[in-house]
């Protein structure tokens, strides 16, 4: 990979650019030069990074790619009794590939529509009546969640495209 350098003069961050620090300390309009620009206001700063646009490199131990997690614990386990397919997302080799995540990829077994997309695409989330009846405070807490097949099946068709 091609390795770049960019150097930059960037305003400091722990002093906000005044070049004077204020911690628990100093009290009643006191102020210390600030060790980190050390009173200038500001930083030389130097970033090196790889060439964004060269190949990923692989990330050993990857099966599945999910879009995003919503706090689902993921593991297919010893029992077998769920694999990988049963969370969504992709394989890892047709995401490093580069290829979208296919319809239908959502974590649909564990959550709802309206779970789900409030982590993906709030947009996207449906705003059914229905989905406020018994709602504690989690999503699995709607009356509806165990029929989320259900769900599901009302937001495919809501969404055809």
């Amino acid at each position: 990979m091609a390795k770049h350098r960019f150097d930059c003069r960037a305003l400091c961050e722990t002093c906000s650019g005044t070049g004077l620090y204020a911690g628990i300390a100093e009290r009643d309009g006191f102020a210390v030069v600030c060790r980190a620009c050390d009173g200038k206001g500001w930083s030389n700063r130097v970033f090196e990074y790889d060439d964004p646009l060269a190949t990923r490199p692989r990330r050993n131990g990857v099966v599945r790619v999910l879009y995003v997690n919503p706090g689902i614990i993921c593991g297919v386990g010893k029992a077998g009794k769920l694999t990988y397919e049963s969370y969504g997302g992709m394989p890892y080799d047709d995401w490093l590939a580069g290829h979208p995540f296919p319809p239908k990829s959502e974590m649909r077994e564990f959550t709802c529509p309206c779970w789900w997309y409030q982590n993906v695409d709030c947009g996207l989330k449906p705003e059914w009546t229905e989905c406020h009846e018994g709602l504690g405070f989690a999503f699995s807490q709607c009356l509806h969640f165990k029929d989320k097949a259900k769900c599901w099946a009302r937001f495919d068709a809501e969404h055809k495209e």
